[in-house]
């Protein structure tokens, strides 16, 4: 196990935890578009400071929190 910018990664099978990314790299491995994020985020289902935030001008998106909001979803 390796330790990259505090987080664990495994090398075997390349599992990587990932904290906030950027908007271009949460559509790419989610698939949802840029318009249906902003859409999201306007709408009030996703919440600033718990599922984004916007740092530097830029839209930061949290993995985790867009995960449990996935295995919460009926």
């Amino acid at each position: 196990m390796h330790v990259i910018n505090g987080k664990e990664t495994t090398m075997g099978n390349m599992a990587i935890h990932v904290g906030w990314v950027l908007l271009p790299l949460f559509c790419a491995l989610t698939g949802y578009t840029e318009k249906a994020v902003r859409r999201k985020i306007e709408d009030g289902i996703w919440l600033q400071g718990q599922h984004w935030k916007k740092v530097a001008g830029r839209i930061h998106l949290s993995m985790e929190a867009y995960n449990k909001w996935v295995e919460q979803a009926e």
